[in-house]
């Protein structure tokens, strides 16, 4: 072949338009295109595609280089212009459809003559320009490989997630800063050991067997493992670990990812056991009623016996044990009730320094003088809406917990403030919503409680104490009644360290507080109003009606609230008071209260049940403070209730007109 290199300028070297998108990449090229020697080539370098029709609009070239990572979409594109023209031109493009042999036809077209024999006098021309493009795509290609595996890299190593890579044997070769951040263990500690260096006493033994298995007969393995840091805290991954082969298919390394779900688990655990929770809380108000019946009936009756003796009767003795024994089951019944937040509530806006303070000033004779109690009351604390008999029971709850993790003494100290829950906090703790709330403290220098207690403490007769030492509701009662008050409990405790309960109260932001005083007298006070005694139980109805009668009062019964509309209608005289209960097949009480003063504007109502509050709740607006009785009541307490109803009735009344 004869070398031509005809130019538009009359000389002797081939020129070449040279069109890219980086100028670094430009100058590479064009240096090692003029390897050739300057003498023989002449490049220009443009950069877009305006440049390149305008300047082979302007001056003759040999040869079009366009080296763009979207210069696909044809010659033609690149060589028209707006008006349809096209310079016709020898072009070469470099972009990601390549074409090796039509890059040697245009280099050729551009710098040999083929019709003659090559008679070379100097190098061929066309064996530079193609050598030093072909050098220019093989640098550029290995420069694109570096830059994936540097981005690979850059990715494993800026991973969250635990990468570790091992070879046949299991030794490990690698592992990413995620690995050392989250157990501990520096790269240069573990390269050369295997992952049994992470093994944890709690995880089985078959477990690593069938992972070993899997992953040893060519298969994915993916499973959740309690591994051990280094400073022996456990923590839960989830893992994959996949065989990697060499391309004549055996199996030369492990690659093993994992995914720390330690606080997932956590989170998971705590709805869980609050699920488990409000389970036995159901289970605890659905047997409330029947047993509040039964131990009403029992109750009544002993006390309508005690009431028949005289004062030196030798059975008063039993029969009193017989009281106390139902007191004590009631008592048991309504710990079961505030565990399951089933328990009647009498709502008011408390100043929790104010309740707590007084309920300190009874924990000394509680605890016992060899434990120092401290009370730090929180600056302007905001007003919160509880049961202050309930919050009572609660910090006595507490106390006691804390007097018995402490028989040889120590510090018990009770703590409130305000606080705010942020997102962060929420996160950790996925059933409390963020918020402001009042915080009440519990804290001991006690034995504290072990790792494997800690979830069941809240539970129904769950108790670490020795036999007959603990009933195992008081922790589940103070539960009860904080969730019931849409307040939330946590307890942090480490053995030796002593054990902290914080209990959150949402505030109330714009409350007033009503005060209501009982009108209660001791004994059992009499009267001489007539009442109409509603009640589904015959045992409970005639009991309460033998004792009514007893204390002075006129008694008519019904066994439901039909019956109760029939008995009212068909009685000339008028009736003073309905007891009636809440629940009842037929028609409810609060149901039957409002036919009823319709009829009769003047009576009133005094609400009984032993069904949980919800329950309650469903079947009318109860007055839960003024004119309601949970069951079971002694008869004397019916009896003070009866003339607190009737009693502020008739204040209220005389109030009324003479205003």
């Amino acid at each position: 072949m004869k070398e031509t290199n005809v130019n538009g300028d009359g000389g002797n070297r081939l020129r070449i338009l040279l069109a890219g998108q980086g100028q670094a990449d430009l100058n590479h090229l064009r240096n090692l295109l003029l390897r050739a020697g300057a003498e023989r080539i002449k490049i220009d370098c443009v950069q877009t595609r305006e440049e390149t029709r305008s300047h082979l609009r302007e001056s003759k070239y040999d040869l079009l280089l366009v080296d763009y990572p979207e210069g696909n979409e044809g010659v033609r594109h690149w060589l028209r212009d707006p008006d349809g023209t096209e310079v016709r031109i020898p072009a070469v493009f470099l972009g990601d459809y390549f074409n090796h042999g039509g890059m040697e036809a245009a280099i050729q077209a551009a710098a040999c003559n083929q019709t003659e024999g090559c008679k070379r006098i100097a190098p061929c021309l066309a064996l530079y320009v193609l050598g030093g493009i072909e050098a220019h795509l093989k640098q550029r290609q290995q420069r694109t490989s570096e830059e994936a595996l540097q981005k690979l890299r850059r990715s494993v190593e800026q991973s969250p997630d635990l990468v570790m890579i091992t070879n046949s044997a299991g030794l490990l070769e690698y592992v990413n800063p995620a690995f050392e951040k989250l157990t501990g263990y520096t790269s240069a500690e573990v390269i050369g050991q295997t992952l049994g260096i992470l093994k944890s006493d709690q995880q089985s033994g078959e477990l690593y067997e069938e992972m070993w298995n899997t992953v040893l007969s060519g298969k994915v393995f993916h499973g959740t493992v309690m591994n051990r840091k280094k400073n022996g805290e456990t923590f839960i991954i989830e893992k994959a670990i996949t065989p990697m082969r060499n391309p004549g298919g055996q199996i030369t390394h492990f690659i093993s990812t994992g995914r720390d779900i330690t606080d997932q688990r956590k989170l998971e655990s705590q709805i869980h056991q609050s699920q488990k929770m409000d389970a036995i809380g159901l289970l605890a108000g659905g047997v409330a009623h029947d047993f509040n019946n039964l131990l009403l009936v029992i109750s009544a009756y002993a006390e309508l016996v005690l009431d028949s003796l005289g004062a030196e009767d030798p059975s008063r003795k039993k029969i009193d044990e017989i009281i106390t024994a139902t007191r004590r089951a009631a008592e048991l019944t309504r710990q079961l009730l505030a565990f399951g937040r089933k328990q009647m509530q009498s709502l008011r806006v408390l100043d929790l320094n104010t309740v707590v303070g007084e309920i300190a000033n009874m924990l000394p004779r509680l605890i016992g003088e060899d434990i120092q109690l401290a009370f730090v009351p929180g600056r302007d604390l905001v007003k919160v809406k509880a049961d202050p008999a309930q919050i009572e029971q609660v910090v006595m709850n507490l106390a006691t917990n804390a007097r018995d993790a402490m028989p040889r003494g120590g510090r018990l100290t009770i703590e409130t403030s305000n606080v705010t829950l942020d997102q962060a906090y929420v996160q950790k703790h996925m059933v409390v919503p963020a918020g402001e709330y009042v915080l009440l403290a519990v804290s001991d220098s006690g034995d504290g409680i072990p790792a494997e207690h800690l979830n069941h403490i809240f539970e129904p007769f769950y108790t670490t104490k020795e036999a007959g030492k603990g009933t195992g509701l008081g922790l589940a009662t103070a539960y009860g009644i904080v969730k019931q008050s849409e307040g939330f409990i946590w307890v942090y405790s480490e053995p030796g360290l002593g054990t902290t309960f914080k209990i959150y109260l949402p505030r109330v932001h714009r409350a007033s507080e009503v005060e209501l005083h009982s009108l209660t007298r001791p004994g059992s006070p009499r009267g001489r109003e007539t009442v109409l005694l509603v009640e589904d139980e015959a045992a409970v109805r005639a009991s309460t009606n033998e004792f009514l009668v007893r204390c002075g009062y006129t008694v008519v019964t019904a066994e439901n609230g039909v019956d109760a509309l029939r008995v009212s209608r068909n009685y000339g005289g008028p009736i003073d008071l309905m007891i009636s209960d809440v629940v009842m097949p037929k028609m409810s009480g609060p149901q039957l209260a409002a036919q009823l003063v319709a009829e009769r504007p003047a009576m009133k109502t005094l609400f009984v049940s032993g069904y949980a509050e919800n329950t309650i709740l469903q079947h009318g607006n109860i007055d839960v403070t003024a004119r309601f009785l949970s069951k079971p009541f002694s008869l004397s307490t019916l009896a003070n209730k009866i003339r607190e109803v009737v009693e502020t009735s008739e204040i209220l009344a005389g109030a009324a007109a003479s205003s």
